[in-house]
């Protein structure tokens, strides 16, 4: 029995240790497939669950105007994620946070119950709000949100120069303007940052708030005036209330360097709030609409003729009325007959049956040729997105009546920026430039990547083409058609157009619908700007010398006082000694005698709001700067005279 019950224990102590082998064997079989085999995928794992990464953006490069002023700035803001695993009641997070977010309920919840360790909730948030969610995480103890640091565009003047500056979405994309035509030179650099997480998987995001970006985007000045800018603005918006067109256009241009000074459309939006508005608020009319430029094309078409000889300043022409082309009868925009004129009649009264006669001694070839010469039918090149290159037949296709109407600036396209080219290459000599709105790319430290220069296209007309020419357009300012845009000590030279809008469809005329239209440069002796006012579809009175001209009229005057470009004749009534208005403190109510205004006090205000407040107030704005009104050189409750000018100073917020 005994041996029995030893040979049982050797069985089982054999049996146990075979499989205890068994155990080390297998144990060091799957201890070497994992060292060796299967240890890079292990270890890459074992990294994911201590590390997670977020790709970050570093702050946009700044736009500046020309004399350095802010137009664009990166801030830092920040975003509210979720981790929605960490979350138990999403209705609680709903009911707290939704309304401050301006979010949908549903939509929030949705979110929030979509699993997953990260979701975004909202991106960049006004640090206002941030305050008030992040209180009331605190008091509610809620758990699974928290926030990143992002850097969010801002646009410290909201509407102004909108159409040039574009808008940056959420993800640091540019979409349009400057943003969108130089996105990888003020974008900067994505950076990928490790954050450590917990033994869940949970990121520990703390850790990315001692994140320092390296390195941010390059800075931009544009050739843009702020002020002139401003000025431009002011106006067109003037010009939406009295005339109601559809939409406007206003450039100004330093014809001798191609520099666009300023640059506005309406109707406009505000790029901090983009995504409130519509595409055709977005379009900049600029560079991205065709038009046909009516009687403002006769300069190019006179241009022609003088350099060709087909046409001298001394002739005299026989105005019937009427002119007929291939069956096609053209006549007067005023439906009168001038009978014996000369060309200064012409061109001041803009005659279209003269300007017919002048175009069929051209021909075709020859119009299409010094169309093309002044920049027509091709873009210009300037650094914004979505430029047009505008319509010109092809010679050998025109009939006498396509000569005859495109003589007279109809059945051809143009794009407001090409036309305001081509009249400044008058006001240069003949010299037709490439405008440009860069005026400098500069580097983090400072130097100067690239730098805008003056670029000559070609020689249009000749010098003495250009000079004779300027001076039959200022008889246009001082005796003609455009004389509403002449100002006291002033030497301007202009020429206006009225022309038919042709249909959505290209099809044919809209009947009763009209673009009016001014393009002028000066002073004539030393062009220190030229400038396009383009209204499209008034209502009411519809003649470029009756609406577009008094627009260019206004921007001219503050353009020169801005520029210090003093008059030939002394004003009549000097401007009031400068009394400089710091604080914005309410003053009492002052009753102004007739005639006479009271100044307001704009300090504080934005200079939109400046602007708003003072033109009420039947007075004129100088802005010096950007941002927040600090002071003004009237103090308010000052009575004055009505139009009286105020310089209003601003500041960076």
């Amino acid at each position: 029995m005994m041996e029995k019950n030893a040979v049982i224990l050797q069985q089982r102590i054999a049996s146990f240790l075979v499989l205890l082998l068994m155990m080390i064997i297998i144990l060091a079989v799957r201890i070497g497939w994992l060292q060796f085999i299967d240890g890079d995928r292990m270890a890459a794992k074992v990294a994911n669950q201590v590390k997670d990464s977020q790709i970050l953006q570093t702050p946009r490069g700044t736009i500046y105007d020309r004399e350095g002023r802010e137009l664009a700035v990166s801030n830092l803001t920040k975003s509210l994620y979720a981790d929605p695993s960490e979350i138990k009641d999403p209705d609680i997070i709903v009911s707290l946070l939704a309304p401050l977010l301006e979010m949908q309920p549903g939509d929030m919840k949705e979110r929030l119950s979509a699993g997953g360790r990260f979701i975004w909730i909202k991106r960049m948030i006004e640090p206002g709000v941030t305050k008030q969610i992040e209180a009331i995480i605190k008091e509610s103890n809620l758990r699974g949100l928290g926030f990143l640091e992002e850097s969010k565009r801002y646009y410290p003047n909201d509407n102004l120069a909108a159409h040039v500056l574009g808008f940056v979405g959420t993800d640091d994309v540019g979409l349009d303007g400057m943003e969108l035509a130089l996105d990888k030179v003020i974008k900067g650099t994505s950076v990928e940052h490790f954050v450590d997480t917990d033994s869940r998987g949970i990121p520990i995001f703390k850790s990315i708030f001692t994140f320092a970006p390296p390195k941010q985007g390059k800075n931009v000045y544009l050739t843009l005036d702020s002020t002139i800018q401003f000025i431009v603005e002011q106006s067109l918006d003037k010009a939406m209330l009295t005339n109601r067109p559809q939409g406007a256009t206003v450039i100004v241009m330093n014809p001798h360097t191609g520099e666009i000074l300023a640059m506005a459309n309406r109707p406009t939006y505000n790029p901090n709030q983009f995504y409130k508005y519509s595409m055709r608020e977005w379009k900049n009319r600029a560079v991205a609409y065709n038009y046909e430029p009516g009687s403002t094309f006769k300069s190019v078409v006179a241009a022609a003729a003088l350099q060709e000889g087909q046409l001298y300043p001394e002739e005299r022409f026989i105005d019937n009325g009427y002119v007929e082309v291939s069956g096609r009868r053209i006549r007067n925009w005023s439906d009168e007959s001038y009978g014996n004129v000369s060309f200064v009649e012409v061109i001041e009264k803009s005659i279209n049956t003269i300007f017919v006669q002048i175009g069929m001694r051209l021909g075709a070839y020859k119009l299409i040729e010094y169309a093309k010469a002044f920049g027509f039918g091709k873009a210009t090149g300037i650094e914004l997105p979505g430029e047009e290159e505008g319509l010109l037949f092809r010679p050998e296709d025109m009939r006498d009546s396509d000569v005859a109407t495109m003589s007279i600036g109809q059945s051809i396209a143009v794009t407001p920026l090409q036309l305001i080219t081509a009249v400044s290459a008058i006001a240069n000599d003949g010299v037709l430039l490439k405008p440009y709105i860069i005026k400098e790319v500069r580097n983090v430290d400072g130097s100067i990547e690239r730098e805008g220069v003056t670029q000559s296209v070609r020689q249009a007309i000749s010098p003495e083409t250009a000079n004779r020419l300027t001076g039959l357009m200022e008889k246009v300012v001082l005796e003609g058609g455009g004389k509403k845009a002449s100002i006291k000590g002033y030497r301007f030279a202009g020429k206006t157009g009225t022309a038919e809008k042709l249909q959505d469809d290209g099809s044919g005329y809209s009947a009763g619908r009209y673009v009016a239209s001014f393009v002028g440069f000066g002073p004539v002796e030393d062009p220190q700007v030229a400038i396009l006012v383009v209204l499209d579809d008034p209502k009411g009175s519809y003649y470029g010398g009756e609406i577009a001209a008094p627009i260019a009229g206004e921007i001219l005057g503050k353009i020169m006082r801005h520029l210090n470009i003093y008059p030939q004749i002394a004003n009549e009534f000097p401007a009031p000694k400068e009394n400089i208005q710091t604080s914005s403190m309410p003053l009492p109510n002052i009753q102004a005698p007739p005639g006479k205004v009271v100044v307001p006090n704009v300090v504080g205000k934005s200079i939109r709001e400046a602007g708003d407040a003072l033109t009420q107030a039947g007075l004129s704005i100088v802005p010096v700067g950007t941002g927040v009104a600090v002071r003004q050189s009237i103090m308010a409750n000052t009575i004055v005279e009505a139009g009286t000018e105020i310089n209003v100073y601003f500041e960076a917020r």
